[in-house]
């Protein structure tokens, strides 16, 4: 099976389940700005030693089910809500080695620390483009899940590029 198949040539894509929609429709939007974010997390484990890599390899597969159910598969999304959980504690444990955070912090510093800080901003990105999705489909609240997860994770790699940035002072 080749790669290609011409079927998006006229700028549609299929979802789940065989429907044909725009390439610029929002709910491609959303989907594809989380495959982007799993795909620069894919790059930055590479940078990571090796025995930081399995929580890391567990948030993209974590990614591609948001990414099945948004473009239409219906998955279960319960566990989220405990991936935010896992995430809360883990920052508030790296906040404790943390000096407190009274000024806006500039990316760089280190490799690692830009990685996380890009990131960062992939990651709310996508967020935007779920909520942007959502809004106008007046979904339930379970949806909610997608938007609180990529939130916490934001948050959690903000933390992490402190944490790798340690010692630098990157403040603006």
């Amino acid at each position: 099976m080749s790669i290609y198949t011409r079927t998006g040539d006229k700028g549609t894509t299929s979802l789940f389940g065989g429907k044909r929609i725009s390439k610029s429709d929002l709910q491609v939007e959303a989907y594809g700005s989380v495959d982007e974010l799993t795909s620069f997390l894919g790059l930055a484990i590479t940078k990571l030693p090796k025995s930081n890599r399995p929580i890391f390899f567990k948030m993209q597969k974590d990614l591609y089910r948001i990414m099945a159910n948004l473009s239409g598969a219906k998955q279960d999304l319960k566990f989220l809500d405990k991936k935010v959980k896992e995430f809360e504690k883990q920052i508030n444990l790296m906040d404790k080695k943390l000096p407190k955070l009274t000024k806006f912090i500039l990316p760089g510093g280190s490799e690692l620390s830009s990685w996380f800080h890009i990131l960062r901003v992939v990651c709310r990105r996508a967020e935007r483009n779920v909520i942007r999705y959502y809004v106008p489909l007046e979904i339930g609240n379970w949806k909610l899940e997608i938007v609180r997860y990529l939130n916490r994770l934001s948050d959690l790699f903000f933390t992490l590029a402190r944490i790798y940035n340690q010692g630098k002072d990157q403040t603006a």
